[in-house]
């Protein structure tokens, strides 16, 4: 019986939740509510595991309370899309709670971080929407602490946990309507639940069936008219001061004979300890030091020891970091612009607007919240306007806030690529940012747009029976139509967006659409709408067709 988890248990219990999550992601993605193939849950889900795993294995100490930390924070710097945002946030409550114990701790300990990690999860998101991982996560948590007074054993307590999970998975369905209507659970809580058999097998020794977890609704599937909604709510991260002044590099020679290879293994401890960026390798023969410290001498008296010093160069960054600061400080202007998309043609387009930086990002590959803090960073400018052009990355954009300093950054909510043209085009270098944020904020209602795509499987969504390989268009809540042809579809997607009120048609074609292709439906677009204008870019976007633009 194992009635507590220590450090060293606790570091194989994160890195084989991970592992699991990350053998199984595409089984994850493929349970995308929406029929198109954008599935990236699972996906976004395993690589912030991945970031909270390499921060883990960086970490050198095995107490709790800085392996706590490295977990929680790596975590948040790999965070991706809402599910990864909001997984992060799980661990990081989780994290708050062990990061107290010493020991170890047993199943009520982890039943409270439980709660914890439900209680930080849903504080991060305005309007939490039930049916979701936050759902599975809670429902779990209400139980844990039953279960812990049930349970000593942790296999015992765990297996117990995960069947509630399994059932609150099984019921998300009937809490999101458009769950239902995809035939599917949440693709969120099914990464969820894969973690925590991650957990268990790392305690059991055993790898768990993940055959048994819930993946299709277990009620009729129906067409209603519901919208879709997604988990978005969150709406609202410089040269930083140098620790170690120093650069310090160094060889250490003629090594004296009383010299073992684990006198260099000491040296780089030593080292570690007055400094960090720390490289100490090689043999009996040439030993390379590298050291940013702030005691250089303390550095090669310790050298000193080993052998005899050569090539010795030392560098104060402090002066380097000052006067590119300065530089920095005089140029900074007070407003710049981020955008996020994926086609080299959508790119060009925005840093025609004036966009200061374009990273890439979409449907099938959201950028973490580390991404777009660090994209931030190398804008010189005060407040950073960031435009995510996708719901799934609004979170990641908000949550990247706490990850930069000397900005200020103002999340303009695009929920696509028309809609952030349309915010930077309402840019005005001579208004204020407040006045700038508004104006930002408004231009995007007026924009109408829809995507056209492929459906990947069978199922019935908003009136539609749809055949995988059918094109279907849709805007951002649901799917407004379907046909045999790319140009068909398109063209009653247009009919179902427009209104009495739009002048101008915009088509931004994709990857495996030619320009002589998206001429010809120009034209034809024209002659159908003969009182708009009409014009056609290339956007080189993956997964859609063509993206549609009417204002």
């Amino acid at each position: 019986m194992q009635k507590t988890v220590n450090s060293t248990e606790f570091r194989k219990m994160v890195a084989s939740g991970a592992r699991m999550l990350e053998i199984n992601r595409a089984k994850v993605d493929a349970l995308n509510v929406f029929p198109v193939p954008d599935g990236d849950t699972g996906t976004n889900m395993s690589l912030t595991m991945q970031s909270a795993v390499k921060e883990m294995n960086a970490c050198a100490s095995n107490r709790f309370d800085e392996i706590c930390s490295a977990v929680s924070k790596g975590a948040l710097k790999g965070a991706r899309g809402n599910s990864g945002v909001i997984s992060s946030q799980i661990f990081k409550g989780i994290c708050e709670v062990l990061k107290n114990t010493k020991d170890g701790f047993d199943t009520k300990t982890f039943a409270k971080a439980m709660e914890a990690g439900t209680k930080v999860a849903y504080g991060a998101v305005s309007i939490p929407k039930e049916g979701t991982i936050l759902t599975v996560m809670r429902l779990m948590s209400e139980s844990a602490g039953s279960l812990a007074g049930k349970h000593r054993d942790f296999v015992d307590f765990l297996t117990a946990l995960i069947a509630v999970g399994d059932e609150a998975l099984a019921k998300t369905p009937d809490l999101l309507p458009v769950l239902k209507k995809a035939g599917v659970v949440d693709s969120g809580g099914v990464g969820l639940m894969t973690i925590m058999r991650g957990f268990l097998a790392a305690l059991s020794g055993e790898e768990s069936d993940l055959g048994d977890i819930p993946t299709e609704a277990a009620t009729e599937v129906k067409s209603d008219e519901d919208l879709f909604g997604d988990n978005s709510d969150i709406i609202n991260l410089d040269l930083g001061d140098i620790e170690f002044a120093y650069c310090t590099e160094f060889f250490v020679i003629n090594l004296k004979q009383m010299t073992t290879l684990a006198d260099i293994d000491r040296l780089k401890e030593k080292l570690m300890q007055i400094g960090d960026s720390v490289i100490c390798i090689g043999d009996l023969e040439l030993i390379k030091v590298h050291v940013h410290t702030n005691t250089p001498g303390i550095a090669l008296t310790y050298a000193l020891e080993l052998g005899e010093l050569d090539r010795i160069k030392i560098e104060n960054m402090l002066e380097e970091n000052r006067a590119l600061k300065a530089k920095l400080e005089a140029e900074k202007k007070e407003m710049g612009m981020l955008a996020i998309c994926a086609g080299a043609g959508l790119e060009e387009i925005f840093k025609d607007l004036l966009c200061d930086r374009v990273i890439e990002g979409g449907q099938t590959m959201n950028p973490s919240a580390q991404d777009i803090a660090d994209a931030v960073q190398k804008i010189n400018a005060s407040n950073v306007f960031v435009f995510p052009n996708n719901s799934n990355v609004i979170l990641a954009a908000e949550q990247a806030k706490a990850l930069v300093n000397n900005r200020t950054i103002h999340v303009i909510p695009t929920k696509n690529v028309p809609q952030g043209f349309a915010a930077a085009l309402a840019f005005d270098p001579e208004a204020s940012v407040p006045e700038n944020k508004t104006n930002m904020t408004h231009a995007i209602d007026n924009v109408a747009s829809g995507q056209v795509t492929y459906a990947v499987r069978n199922t019935t969504m908003n009136g539609f029976k749809l055949k995988e390989g059918d094109i279907i268009g849709l805007d951002n809540k649901r799917i407004l139509a379907k046909g045999d042809n790319i140009d068909d579809t398109t063209l009653k997607l247009i009919k179902a967006l427009k209104d009495d009120e739009h002048e101008m048609i915009t088509l931004y074609y994709g990857e495996g659409v030619t320009e002589e292709e998206a001429q010809a439906l120009a034209d034809k677009v024209s002659a159908e709408y003969p009182d708009c204008d009409v014009d056609f870019h290339c956007g080189g976007q993956p997964v859609y067709y063509y993206m549609v633009s009417l204002e």
